[in-house]
């Protein structure tokens, strides 16, 4: 019995001595599946990004597929005691139309009008009055079509060469107007750019005035979207239904990833420290632009012009979760925390931010 009572402790003390390493790497094994996970969720989406607008002979001219808000910090001073803020983290939206159905007909976008409902290039509505006019989708009755813009609803106006755009955020359901479809929302400013609250997705807060090139300079083509209020009957009306990713700080101790759209969100990964979005984009006249990828949509050639984008590069840093067991002496060298940490990243070339080229 005494043999046994000391062959046992010696086994417990092993497994006991050996549990810590057990758990550390089954922690840094989840770790890794949770940012592959992570990495090819997001690739899929934006590989997509914009794919179902291309939805007339002119929609390919299409000039935005993604829209990016870069927190930009000095160190260290959105992490403090351990824990990451909301200003930590980037948050990355893919711009995608609509493609439910009403009554069974798919609703794709539509073409602008005014207020007797005419198709030709003189029925045209402002923006800048808070009120626009769009005619029936293809297949589905003005009431139909009607039933599918409701209030909180962001449109996406679009000139048919795809030179000329603007955004509106409904204060009220869509409904029929005679021969149209009548769109109510706050009013966008005369030179077509909208504030924070109408325009939650930053297609338009800043006016564009300087024109931008392409990437080979002895061409020196211009290549800009100009934002605009006036859209008549050959122009788009697209409803959007955008893909956000964002991390969400609620918890301190377990910073989410998520992805919402339509209003429903879901957590992409846990236990996320890092989260940065960067742009590679057009280049300017003389050729100057020698950034690889900008992590503050300000510095871009001309600040926040996201047609401009031509590829998108996500980095994701995550952690296994922190101990609480004093035991535990490993400390990372990137924040000093109790866990192990693990960086991903990826870079895409969302199909519609390239169809210029």
């Amino acid at each position: 019995m005494a043999v046994f009572v000391v062959v046992s402790g010696v086994a417990l003390s092993l497994f006991s001595n050996q549990q810590p390493l057990f758990q550390q790497q089954q922690g840094h094994a989840g770790l890794n599946i949770g940012l592959r996970n992570a990495v090819t969720q997001l690739q899929m989406d934006m590989v997509n990004g914009g794919s179902g607008d291309t939805m007339g002979a002119n929609m390919p001219s299409w000039p935005v597929g993604v829209t990016i808000v870069n927190n930009v910090q000095s160190s260290g001073s959105c992490y403090s005691s351990g824990a990451y803020t909301t200003n930590c983290f980037d948050q990355l939206n893919i711009l995608v139309a609509d493609r439910t159905k009403v009554s069974g007909n798919l609703i794709t976008p539509i073409n602008a009008t005014d207020s007797t409902g005419g198709s030709g290039a003189g029925n045209c509505s402002n923006t800048s009055t808070g009120t626009a006019y769009g005619q029936a989708a293809s297949g589905p009755t003005l009431a139909q079509t009607a039933g599918s813009y409701l209030a909180g609803n962001q449109l996406l106006f679009l000139s048919s060469d795809g030179s000329k755009v603007t955004t509106a955020v409904l204060t009220s359901n869509a409904a029929v107007s005679g021969s149209a479809l009548k769109f109510t929302f706050n009013a966008t400013n005369a030179n077509g750019t909208n504030s924070q609250a109408n325009d939650p997705l930053r297609i338009t807060w800043t006016q564009l005035t300087s024109p931008d090139y392409n990437d080979v300079s002895s061409n020196n083509i211009p290549h800009k979207e100009t934002l605009a209020t006036q859209f008549c009957g050959p122009d788009w009306i697209v409803k959007l239904a955008p893909i956000t990713y964002t991390v969400d700080t609620t918890s301190s101790t377990n910073p989410k990833l998520t992805r919402t759209q339509t209003g429903s969100s879901a957590v992409v990964m846990e236990q996320i420290i890092g989260f940065k979005v960067g742009a590679a984009v057009w280049n300017d006249a003389n050729d100057t632009t020698n950034a690889q990828y900008y992590y503050d949509a300000s510095t871009y050639p001309t600040a926040y012009d996201f047609s401009l984008v031509r590829s998108v590069r996500v980095s994701i840093i995550g952690r296994t979760v922190p101990s609480t067991n004093p035991s535990y002496s490993y400390r990372n060298s990137f924040d000093n925390g109790a866990y192990q940490i693990q960086g991903a990243s990826v870079v895409v070339n969302p199909r519609n931010l390239s169809m210029n080229d």
